[in-house]
């Protein structure tokens, strides 16, 4: 058993935290409220509670004296109250430096996403909408060595025309088996356009996936696969911020929205996960949403849907 409060998003207990589904650890979260103490029985004139307070009441049943004490507390520990005292398992994570991403946006999108209708690969492929004939896919891909120790790979599915988040295939996965489980992604989701960073792993990938058959990936000039610049990178993450700010809804998945809570602005000007977090889910989201707006992206031809290449729940 680890526990502990959350302490600042990096380090080690965050670190289980987010792992927890591969690691076999079950999350428990208990928030302030759980403990009687944190009440001021005397509590007058609480009345108008604020809309965040009133949601609380109907969520949660605070009572009056909770909410007097939730006052004086937020008023004395400020922007650290959130997670000396935490009231849900993703804000309570805060993140030093100023975070790219608009957390109210992200405390909105966490609200609506909801839970993947499938979950397949022992979990690592997550599907909120399965593939519809006659739409257009893009996958954006964020490719790793495959090192259990290192980095994650990730893909992340988004609708065409829409940009909604459709699924998401994270984990640890060589540049083979890495390139076989995005031809399965691909194929099942209408013959997606694979946008695959060429930087660093990528080239491993893209040979694979060039071995294998798969050829409807995403070109720019003479080469196969999306380049990731100094240039382009800052581009890419302000073009995601804004349509998480413009469109919370269309963002699904909670490791997503998590990573957006610790992708910072250091004090070298340049933008990145923090010590101990991950950014995996976040660049594959911005090359999906960045092809999306090229013209090799904006007009991505739909082929044949396969059903029964996508290995199925386990």
């Amino acid at each position: 058993m680890l526990e502990s409060t959350p302490n600042g998003a990096g380090g080690v207990f965050y670190d289980e935290w987010q792992r927890a589904d591969e690691t076999g650890y079950v999350r428990h979260f208990f928030p302030w409220w759980y403990d009687e103490a944190y009440a001021i029985q005397d509590a007058r004139n609480v009345h108008p509670l604020s809309p965040e307070e009133r949601a609380l009441v109907d969520r949660e049943g605070l009572r009056d004296a909770q909410i007097a004490w939730r006052r004086v507390n937020r008023a004395e520990l400020r922007g650290l109250a959130a997670q000396e005292f935490g009231e849900d398992s993703s804000s309570c994570f805060l993140a030093s430096g100023e975070c790219v991403f608009d957390l109210t946006a992200v405390d909105r999108a966490l609200q609506l996403c909801g839970e993947p209708v499938e979950m397949r690969d022992n979990g690592r492929l997550m599907i909120w909408f399965p593939a519809q004939v006659g739409k257009q896919y893009l996958i954006g891909v964020d490719p790793a060595s495959g090192s259990s120790e290192g980095d994650y790979s990730c893909a992340e599915v988004v609708e065409r025309r829409s940009g909604i988040q459709c699924a998401e295939l994270h984990g640890h996965f060589p540049p083979r088996e890495l390139a076989i489980k995005l031809i399965e992604l691909a194929n099942y989701y209408c013959r997606a356009l694979l946008v695959v960073e060429r930087n660093n792993h990528g080239h491993g990938v893209l040979a694979h996936l060039q071995a294998l058959g798969y050829l409807h990936v995403y070109r720019q000039g003479e080469q196969d696969g999306w380049w990731t610049s100094a240039v382009s990178r800052p581009a890419m993450v302000e073009i995601l911020a804004a349509v998480l700010a413009e469109e919370p809804e269309l963002f699904r998945s909670r490791r997503l929205l998590n990573e957006f809570r610790t992708f910072v602005r250091h004090a070298d000007g340049k933008s990145a996960a923090i010590g101990g977090a991950h950014d995996d889910c976040v660049m594959a989201m911005a090359i999906a949403l960045g092809a999306r707006r090229e013209p090799a992206g904006k007009n991505s031809s739909a082929g044949a849907l396969d059903l029964a290449s996508l290995p199925r729940r386990g």
